[in-house]
């Protein structure tokens, strides 16, 4: 058991669950408070999952785009950083139950509690589809889908029928959403501006990338006018958009889609990476029932104005796990409330009898990277696309990077990117030494 010393002088014991843009930004704001912060995680690192996408098709490391919690939080001395997975918790008692990557257990008691355990991939009650169709959450979803996509290439060099080869040069991508979108062009990009002429038995640029979505638009969030313009921008790198359809099988040789009539078609693919929706991470479910609340159809928690947590106000969800007021699950809402809970807890030590603010998110905007020189972004009525939103979706995402070496690092991997069409970042690991040669399930 992990625990505060008893006695006198003993401070309130925070707990936050989840290491990700709300843990961090709530730990932060709570490190000069008259508290004790323990910050669990089930990894070491805050991930900048914006630029997931990059580290997957080996225009960035997976150094560049995350930041040790421990060095994020160094300089606060009340923030006590522990690795584990929360899969318990008893209200009544105050204890979060956590486990160690050894499988052994361990108890932090809390006077207050965070939870910013964030979002996971879903299905859509179709878990079979993960073996061959994986995500893009974290790191290890990253280099995965990095292995799959190189190991295509490298697999249809070597493969003399014209039918088979064309199975290993087909990327199906399922989710028309901004991580979809950005994902599906820089394969096409990988294909096209960097190894194009790096084989011998194949051509790269041949490469077919397919883009499925059960909505009437790409990127249907940013509005009729910036979709149109993606639209255009991606039937310019030849991506091939399936619109209005479901994917309702996947296996290892490709999927199945299913209009809303009923008809079914089959895409070759050995490739098929999902980006099509998420749903809560499990510790939200523990959550929901040691506090009697519901969750919604995602596993989301609806929460009380000042993000608590519905008959318990020293229990509070962040960031897109968190249902209120249809906040969109952006990073923007993970920062700001954690800010924003972090400052509730300051001001309830301090002054108990205060009544807690409520919660209010500035909209910040949301952006798309498509390809070299396109990417759109919305700002409440303000849009832009092309070069101009390109420009200012790279400040955006520069400036929101942890720590300045990634900052300088990230900047120069652009610049090597578009002057020299390189991706320095390509090299590929098989995970088990004993599965080296099994590269797919």
């Amino acid at each position: 058991m992990v625990e505060a010393d008893d006695g006198v002088g003993r401070r309130p014991q925070v707990v936050i669950v989840g290491g990700g843009f709300g843990g961090v930004f709530a730990a932060r704001r709570l490190a000069r408070a008259d508290v004790d912060v323990t910050l669990i995680d089930r990894g070491t690192s805050n991930v900048f999952q914006p630029l997931l996408y990059q580290c997957a098709t080996g225009l960035l490391s997976e150094g560049q785009i995350t930041s040790p919690l421990r060095t994020l939080l160094r300089r606060h001395r009340s923030v006590r950083v522990v690795l584990g997975e929360a899969h318990g918790l008893d209200v009544t008692r105050g204890v979060v139950t956590a486990k160690r990557p050894d499988g052994s257990t361990f108890e932090l008691d809390y006077d207050y509690l965070i939870v910013a355990a964030g979002m996971r991939t879903s299905y859509f009650g179709h878990p079979e589809f993960a073996r061959f169709a994986p995500g893009m959450k974290n790191i290890d979803d990253a280099l995965a889908i990095r292995r799959r996509v190189l190991s295509a290439f490298e697999m249809a060099e070597t493969i003399p029928d014209r039918e088979q080869r064309r199975e290993w040069l087909t990327f199906a991508v399922v989710g028309a959403g901004p991580t979809g979108v950005e994902l599906a062009g820089q394969i096409r990009e990988l294909a096209t501006r960097t190894i194009g002429r790096e084989y011998r038995s194949i051509d790269p640029t041949e490469a077919r990338v397919l883009l499925f979505d059960g909505a009437g638009a790409v990127l249907a969030s940013f509005g009729p006018s910036l979709a149109a313009k993606a639209q255009k921008t991606l039937d310019g790198l030849d991506i091939e958009i399936r619109l209005g359809v479901l994917v309702t099988d996947v296996d290892a040789t490709g999927l199945v889609t299913t209009t809303k009539d009923g008809t079914e078609s089959r895409y070759p693919a050995r490739t098929v990476l999902w980006t099509a929706g998420v749903e809560a991470a499990p510790f939200l479910t523990k959550v929901a029932e040691a506090t009697a609340v519901p969750q919604d159809r995602q596993g989301r928690i609806a929460v009380e104005a000042d993000l608590s947590v519905p008959g318990h106000p020293d229990v509070w969800v962040i960031g897109d796990a968190a249902s209120r007021d249809g906040l969109p699950g952006v990073a923007e809402v993970a920062m700001q409330g954690g800010l924003h809970v972090g400052g509730v807890i300051r001001r309830r030590v301090a002054h108990p009898a205060e009544k807690p603010a409520p919660f209010h998110y500035r909209d910040l905007g949301s952006a798309a990277y498509i390809s070299r020189g396109h990417a759109v972004l919305k700002l409440g009525k303000l849009e832009l696309s092309g070069f101009l939103g390109w420009v200012l979706w790279g400040a955006i995402h520069i400036a929101f990077l942890a720590g300045v070496r990634n900052r300088f690092a990230t900047l120069a991997s652009w610049l090597l990117t578009l002057g020299l069409n390189r991706r320095a970042e390509r090299a590929i690991t098989y995970g088990d030494p004993t599965a080296a040669e099994q590269p797919y399930p």
